[in-house]
């Protein structure tokens, strides 16, 4: 993570910011911080997990949708980029023609844990989703192959942690199965997810 030379930047200057490059930023107190690129393990996790949330929401009719890398207001000049959310149609709605950054908070948000952005997903966002009051947030960290299911419970988040062959247990998504195979079972699938070495069925 490394902080641009831009001294100060508004949330509003945030929402138009181009330097001409493909880097993506978050922005921390008026100061914007360069995101790495994610790594292919990353990616493939976050693919399974949006393709199995897309899914769910499909099962249910439910008038929601799942978005990759877009952001959530966490503060008055403070906005972060998340690896998934869930949010309703009229949240999508209102941002129809304008720049992907939630103001209100998501239903549901996933980060996937890497190594540059363990206090990042574990403290610093935990905190500022929680004063958001975003109602379920989950760290996927294969780092440690675990997922934490926080849950907002007066102001708090309330944390379960399932690893190995635990079905994820959701508020949001209380029907939802993870899909097994090869004697792989659920939390176990979404870190085979990101290894190539192992047999795919996609």
């Amino acid at each position: 993570m490394v902080t641009t030379p831009v001294t100060s930047i508004t949330f509003e200057e945030y929402l138009t910011y181009d330097d001409g490059s493909d880097f993506h930023y978050e922005l921390v107190d008026g100061k914007l911080e360069l995101m790495n690129p994610p790594t292919i393990e990353h990616f493939l996790i976050a693919k399974f997990l949006e393709q199995l949330l897309d899914a769910e929401i499909k099962r249910c009719s439910s008038p929601w949708l799942c978005f990759r890398e877009s952001g959530v207001r966490t503060g008055r000049n403070k906005s972060r980029l998340t690896d998934l959310c869930v949010v309703t149609l009229e949240q999508a709605r209102e941002l129809l023609n304008a720049s992907a950054v939630f103001e209100s908070p998501p239903l549901l948000v996933v980060e996937v844990v890497s190594p540059e952005s363990v206090k990042r997903d574990y403290r610093h966002k935990r905190s500022e989703y929680a004063a958001l009051e975003v109602p379920e947030y989950w760290i996927v960290d294969p780092l440690e192959t675990k997922v934490s299911v926080l849950l907002l419970e007066d102001g708090f988040y309330e944390e379960t942690v399932f690893t190995a062959n635990q079905q994820i247990l959701s508020r949001t998504f209380p029907e939802l199965a993870i899909p097994t195979a090869h004697f792989v079972n659920a939390v176990e699938q979404i870190f085979t997810a990101g290894n190539l070495n192992q047999e795919r069925r996609d």
